[in-house]
């Protein structure tokens, strides 16, 4: 099934949710296309880009993958799974810091462009853990000098999943704290 951006931004935004429950259909190439296009916007510091992106749409490998993370179990029931990374070495002033920054922008962008599409995902954390980032690097053949930041889940959501209301006007400070 292939979907549209229908919803403006705010409605997007607002929109997102975590989603955990998914139908088990495919997602279209030209839907993930769609998705790392939008993760590829993100900005990033000076302009450099230390971002790398691993699909996993096989079956296997998504259960695989599902088994051995504990914060990603939903992932076999997805259609797709994104491995966002980085590269520190590409980052600006070649900084881890930088480099995770970059990653955590566009693993937004992927997250928001999945609501635009219709579509659900959820950031399943590997960073900073080393015995998840090691596995992950291992199992997809991901360089030693690249952080695997998270895996993303994508797929069609069962609708059981809702948006939270996290705006709290105590959080925020006019001029001065």
């Amino acid at each position: 099934m292939e979907t549209t951006m229908l919803k403006d931004a705010l409605t997007v935004i607002q929109e997102r949710k975590s989603v955990r429950n998914y139908t088990g259909e495919s997602v279209s190439k030209k839907d993930i296309e769609k998705i790392l296009h939008a993760a590829m916007a993100a900005p990033a510091a000076v302009h450099l880009t230390p971002w790398k992106y691993v699909v996993v749409s096989e079956k296997v490998m998504l259960k695989k993958l599902s088994a051995h993370l504990p914060h990603a179990k939903m992932l076999q029931h997805a259609g797709t799974g994104i491995v966002v990374c980085v590269s520190p070495a590409e980052a600006a002033s070649q900084s881890e810091i930088y480099a995770i920054l970059d990653g955590a922008c566009a693993s937004e962008n992927i997250l928001l462009a999945a609501e635009a599409l219709g579509l659900g995902a959820v950031w399943t954390a590997l960073y900073p853990n080393k015995e998840l980032m090691n596995f992950v690097r291992n199992e997809l053949d991901i360089p030693q000098n690249v952080i695997p930041l998270n895996l993303i889940p994508i797929g069609y959501p069962t609708g059981e999943d809702k948006p939270q209301k996290k705006y709290d006007a105590k959080n925020i400070h006019w001029d001065v704290w």
